[in-house]
């Protein structure tokens, strides 16, 4: 790496700019929609993207630190001072090519990524400087953008065929990201999904005023002209096996179909029509267009809705039932704001639209009309006691505090579980007491011979970027296995 910063060209843009003069750049701030715009529809992007002259200025504060501690952080190791360094001298399709030498969906990761928890945690300005680290994010984020919006899209280089068929099964990031890593050293991949929509979490889960279907079309393209193939409507283990996959020349397996499982708190009234898991609920939106008044697979729609839980997918929720014309959307969490796991600029964008949160509370019954839909929720007001193993205070309810709230809709987003078709259909696999697949920390490979596993169903729910990750290192361990 310190190598790639002696480059004429690197060498050059250093002189330009001290890094006193570097370090006094006030950090960018990413555009918005008006939120009076924003939440009149599903379909509306929150954040903007930033303009050519704000990208090259961030790029500017980048110090382009010999020993980058940047990289650290990001799961697929993306070269994060090259591409940002591409961008100060003005090469932005450099910078878009250098980010997909690693990651097979940057305009994805900088729109979704927890880069604050990752790379731009491990910025030098943040763990040095006691300044806001470079926005990196927002950068991958404009050189993807612009390398589509130019319509000068590269196409990373490829190996010689070598004959060797691989199946991943899932269509999601994890899935994305090893197929694309096995095309480029020459394999012959074909992704399996089980529904009729490439992109898994990507489509269903995530909203499109967060992550637009058609950012993630293009980056499933650039797949495709790798010459990844795609089948839908198919689901391993019940559509056809893998021993018969084997059968017609698949070689190595890599099972990437997530947890896709709603779990439930198991309380009186959860059967209640109007209590859905947020798994059904933004399907129903993201994918089938449920936001649409016409639509033939329509959501419940109320005006006072309810989500319990803390994290992405309940603000994602939350958010959604805003914009489907919810007078009251409300986050019921059982912890405080501050022990949030959703991301800040998640919570942020959901205070800014008008949800309420209702923090150390947990719901303890649903009550049903006489039709038998939900009216009301009644709440369990807690406290927090000590800190567990994890670090995080536990919450403790509070003895006889219980408070009833109007709802028509509850929304539970406490998290998923592996879908078992799967792994269940795979004689002998090593599974976990959770139902996630057992591989080898190394490897990614399972106790069964070229068979590996990957992202949400190795680790129940977790980040795009942690499941790429996991994408990339299954690739390369395939590839050392069948290139012995």
């Amino acid at each position: 790496m310190a190598e790639m910063t002696k480059e004429a060209w690197r060498q050059e843009l250093r002189k330009k700019t001290s890094p006193k003069d570097r370090m006094a750049i006030e950090r960018v701030t990413m555009p918005e929609t008006e939120v009076a715009t924003r939440i009149t529809s599903q379909r509306i992007e929150v954040n903007t993207g930033i303009t050519a002259e704000m990208a090259q200025q961030e790029a500017v504060r980048c110090l382009d630190c010999p020993n980058p501690t940047c990289m650290i952080g990001c799961p697929v190791s993306i070269n994060i001072p090259t591409f940002i360094k591409n961008i100060e001298r003005g090469e932005f399709g450099e910078a878009a090519k250098t980010l997909k030498e690693t990651s097979a969906l940057p305009a994805v990761c900088g729109r979704v990524c927890p880069q604050e928890k990752q790379c731009e945690a491990n910025c030098i300005y943040t763990t040095k400087l006691n300044k806001p680290a470079v926005a990196i994010g927002y950068l991958e984020r404009f050189a993807s953008d612009w390398e589509r919006e130019s319509g000068n899209i590269s196409i990373p280089e490829k190996a010689a065929d070598n004959s060797i068929k691989i199946a991943v099964i899932g269509s999601g990031p994890s899935g994305l990201a090893c197929a694309g890593d096995l095309a480029k050293l020459g394999y012959q991949v074909t992704v399996f999904e089980a529904l009729h929509e490439i992109g898994g979490v990507l489509k269903y889960g995530i909203p499109e005023f967060r992550l637009p279907n058609a950012v993630v079309d293009v980056e499933i393209a650039n797949l495709k002209h790798l010459g990844v193939e795609f089948v839908t409507n198919f689901i391993v283990g019940l559509t056809d096996s893998i021993e018969n996959l084997k059968e017609q020349g698949f070689k190595g397996f890599y099972v990437a179909s997530g947890a896709g499982l709603p779990n439930f708190m198991d309380i009186p009234g959860e059967n209640a029509n109007g209590v859905l898991s947020s798994n059904e609920y933004l399907t129903r939106v993201n994918l089938m267009g449920a936001d649409s008044l016409d639509s033939d697979t329509p959501v419940l729609r109320g005006k006072n809705i309810m989500v319990v839980g803390g994290g992405n997918t309940a603000m994602d929720s939350v958010r959604t039932a805003k914009r489907l014309g919810a007078e009251r959307a409300m986050i019921v969490y059982r912890r405080s704001m501050e022990e949030m796991p959703a991301r800040l600029e998640e919570v942020h964008h959901a205070i800014d639209e008008g949800v309420e949160f209702i923090n150390l509370a947990n719901p303890v019954e649903y009550v049903a009309d006489e039709n038998g839909r939900v009216c009301k929720a009644r709440i369990q007001r807690m406290e927090l006691g000590e800190a567990g193993a994890d670090g995080r205070r536990r919450p403790i309810p509070i003895e006889g505090k219980i408070d009833e709230i109007e709802c028509s809709v509850v929304v539970v987003a406490i998290g998923v579980s592996p879908n078992p078709i799967i792994p269940n259909s795979i004689e002998g696999l090593e599974m976990s007491k959770w139902g996630t697949i057992v591989v080898g920390d190394d490897t990614m490979e399972s106790n069964i011979d070229g068979i590996y596993a990957g992202g949400d169903i190795v680790r129940g729910g977790a980040t795009v970027i942690l499941a790429m990750g996991d994408g990339r290192k299954a690739a390369a361990n395939m590839h050392k296995k069948f290139q012995k």
